[in-house]
This record gives structure tokens, C-alpha cells and sequence, in this order.
């Protein structure tokens, strides 16, 4: 199982490290987005912020569990966040691919806690 989390933690790491430099660089699509679920522009590198946190935390997670198991538990209610954002601003096309990233944090907490 651990070789299971360690590649599924390195590509979700991948991912949320993506997603994190879009929100530092803001480009017009992803503004145009937060815009339209009500998230202030001020917040966006908050949201980056978070997301680096939880890359970092899944990465040492494969030598100290502890904190690869809460960082995929932040992942988990970052990403159920993100889901009620978009559903709140009935923005329907948007919550698909928050709840694929929160079905996967859910899985990295199986995953590092099967393999203590």
C-alpha cells in the first residue's frame, strides 16, 4: 500500500502544484472563474498557499505518516470547500473535478493509513 500512496501522493502533488501556480499567476480564465462562484480575488493566493501546504505535506508524508495523513484530511475539506463553493454559485461544471481531487485526498487517507 505504500507504494500505492507514494504515486498517487506524487501525482496529486503534481496537480495541486499546477493548480497552486495558476492561482499565483492568476491567469484571466481562472479570475473570470473565482468571479463567478463569489471567491474575492484576494483570496487566490490564500488558495495557492493552501495548495503548496498540502503538496509539501503528501511529499514528507512518505517518511513521517503523520503529517501525509493530515495533510490528505486538509485536502479532503479544501476540496469538499470547493465543491460547495461551486455548487452554492450553481456553477455545475465546476464541481465535477473538485469532487474527483476529494475522492483521491479521501483515497491518499486510506491509502497512508493502510500502510503504518
Amino acid at each position: 500500500m505504500f507504494i500505492a500512496y507514494a504515486i498517487v501522493a506524487a501525482l496529486m502533488s503534481a496537480v495541486l502544484l499546477a493548480s497552486a501556480g495558476a492561482k499565483f499567476t492568476r491567469p484571466k480564465r481562472l479570475v473570470d472563474q473565482m468571479s463567478a462562484i463569489g471567491l474575492p480575488y484576494s483570496v487566490l493566493p490564500f488558495l495557492g498557499v493552501a495548495q503548496t501546504a498540502g503538496a509539501g505535506g503528501l511529499v514528507i508524508g512518505l517518511w513521517w505518516a503523520p503529517l501525509g495523513i493530515a495533510a490528505a484530511i486538509a485536502l479532503t475539506l479544501y476540496f469538499i470547500g470547493a465543491i460547495a463553493s461551486h455548487l452554492r454559485a450553481r456553477d455545475y461544471k465546476g464541481a465535477p473535478p473538485a469532487a474527483v481531487l476529494t475522492a483521491v485526498a479521501i483515497a491518499l487517507i486510506a491509502l497512508r493509513v493502510s500502510s503504518l
